[in-house]
């Protein structure tokens, strides 16, 4: 009878919308992350140019692959009604800040750190075999971002003194969104509305929680990479890192670039943290806001 009482209870409370469950399901780590001082640092404006490149970085391969596999399965029914590539697909835009942070050659200067390849190796076996699975990485990712997405290019902003027209911040603008409210009740109605049984349901929840872990396992890697001073094994130089031609760009309607622009390029520089404990806890950082600060507004 307990077993049967069991049985029912699960079926009710899997029978709640998607979106739903998937909050529940991630509400755990969801919490570890958001009473981290990883995230509070971020919010209190704490994070070097350095850290913020390589977190882009690594954002430029995760979404590289889960939009090829979006693209792959977007007229399959499994993932066709949550299909919104002009609103939400964030790879153009990180392919912007990256040759606004690197320069040109970015594709060869950018880090790609193992733990990350993992994340696009499971997005892709995922996207070619259990593409049902697609959701939660898309709903995990995609809202997160949206949600907080604002109040992150604000304090990375002024943290970064980046430019005020928002060069380097293409990834937290969805110009395809009028309204985050109201696309954001649009997706969860449509992924709500996906066909799916019990044992689907819960793989779906899994996987979500899944993407939490394979996101926690980028940011310790890169933390590696910060602590060891390398970049795809390559020295990182303690050198000015915005190129001139941007610099000079915020220039357009003052005074002509000179010393005030070599002095903008070492206030970039100056902010790099010396303490690899320091290096840690900024890296991390903005993985728990992204993720945390996007889930708790949803």
């Amino acid at each position: 009878r307990n077993m049967e009482t069991s049985q029912t209870h699960s079926s009710e409370s899997m029978s709640k919308d998607l979106s739903e469950l998937m909050k529940e399901a991630t509400k755990e780590v969801h919490e570890q992350a958001e009473n981290t001082p990883f995230m509070k640092n971020f919010q209190k404006g704490q994070v070097s140019l350095h850290e913020f490149k390589l977190v882009t970085a690594s954002l430029y391969f995760i979404y590289s692959a889960l939009e090829e596999e979006i693209e792959r399965n977007k007229y399959n029914p499994v993932y066709a009604p949550v299909y919104f590539p002009l609103e939400l697909h964030r790879k153009a835009a990180l392919e912007e800040d990256l040759e606004y942070f690197y320069g040109s050659n970015w594709r060869e200067e950018i880090p790609y750190p193992e733990a990350t390849q993992k994340y696009v190796e499971r997005l892709h076996y995922i996207g070619k075999n259990h593409p049902e699975l697609l959701v939660a990485h898309a709903y995990t990712r995609y809202l997160g971002d949206l949600s907080g997405g604002q109040v992150l290019k604000k304090i990375a902003q002024k943290a970064l003194q980046l430019p005020s027209t928002g060069e380097g911040l293409a990834f937290f603008t969805f110009n395809g969104v009028s309204n985050a409210t109201k696309f954001k009740q649009l997706y969860r109605s449509r992924m709500n509305a996906l066909e799916m049984d019990l044992a689907t349901k819960k793989r779906v929840l899994e996987e979500a929680k899944k993407a939490f872990q394979l996101n926690i396992q980028v940011f310790e890697a890169l933390q590696e990479l910060v602590s060891k001073g390398q970049e795809n094994s390559r020295p990182v130089q303690a050198k000015a890192e915005l190129r001139t031609r941007n610099v000079n760009k915020s220039y357009e309607h003052g005074p002509a670039p000179g010393k005030e622009s070599e002095r903008t390029n070492r206030r970039h520089t100056d902010m790099m943290p010396t303490a690899p404990l320091v290096r840690w806890i900024l890296a991390l950082s903005f993985l728990a806001t992204t993720v945390a600060v996007g889930l708790f507004v949803m």
